[in-house]
């Protein structure tokens, strides 16, 4: 196995990137393109329960602490125990979605793309690069709180993450490149901007240190326009099944 392949191997596998083992794409009927009503309330319905249940999350790891005498711990254990916490929440909050969150490259490399696009390995990369940042940050409010995990800056980061998941969805596994348009401007996009501004007011280091993932995801926003404006343009909603 060369390098590259050693390289590849081990980003997908931090970020739980998979090859796509079947195929999820929605094919809607843009002849006559009618809302799919259905699948937005499944949408709007999982992104509100993942919140609800990765703020649930949030209040357990408070309960779970202050059911045991920190202070009588050897030093480090406690930031260790958060830092993990963390990492877990930020690598794998798909695990609180409903929805199918299957993370493969498949339909990135199956769609035209401008030429600066990048290429698909970019991303685990990227993603993973961000994804300590996100970590870091969300330690430092944690700290800045009172080592308090159901603070509201936390809620809105389990928020955007839970959006991001959403967004996953809709654009990698059901290939709505329409629908994928406006919910990362008013998802991901939106939820990185509040989050960043949330953290700036709590702890401004910890809102330098997030403020790559907000211009990454900028970035991210005008590729999926440029994706969806490639690849027949369809309508900013998600269309019913042909």
């Amino acid at each position: 196995m060369n390098r590259k392949k050693i390289v590849k191997s081990g980003v997908n596998t931090v970020m739980g990137v998979n090859e796509a083992t079947r195929d999820t794409t929605i094919r809607p009927n843009l002849a006559n393109p009618q809302w799919d009503k259905s699948a937005t309330l499944a949408y709007v319905g999982a992104t509100i329960a993942q919140v609800a249940a990765m703020t649930g999350l949030l209040w357990a790891m408070d309960f779970a602490l202050g059911r045991f005498d920190t202070a009588a711990l050897p030093q480090g254990v406690v930031t260790a125990i958060a830092c993990a916490f963390f990492a877990f929440v930020t690598l794998r909050s798909r695990l609180f979605s409903l929805l199918d969150n299957t993370r493969n490259s498949g339909r990135y490399k199956s769609l035209q793309r401008p030429g600066w696009a990048p290429p698909p390995l970019a991303f685990p990369i990227v993603w993973m690069s961000i994804a300590v940042l996100r970590v870091v940050s969300a330690y430092l409010v944690w700290s800045a709180m009172g080592q308090t995990f159901l603070s509201w800056p936390l809620i809105l980061y389990v928020a955007h993450l839970s959006l991001g998941d959403t967004w996953n969805t809709i654009f990698t596994v059901e290939g709505r490149l329409g629908a994928a348009v406006p919910m990362v401007m008013v998802g991901p996009l939106l939820s990185v901007v509040v989050v960043t501004v949330g953290y700036f007011r709590v702890v401004p280091l910890a809102g330098w240190v997030i403020l790559p993932s907000l211009v990454w995801l900028a970035i991210a926003t005008a590729l999926c326009i440029s994706l969806w404006r490639l690849n027949g343009q369809e309508p900013l909603y998600p269309v019913v099944s042909a």
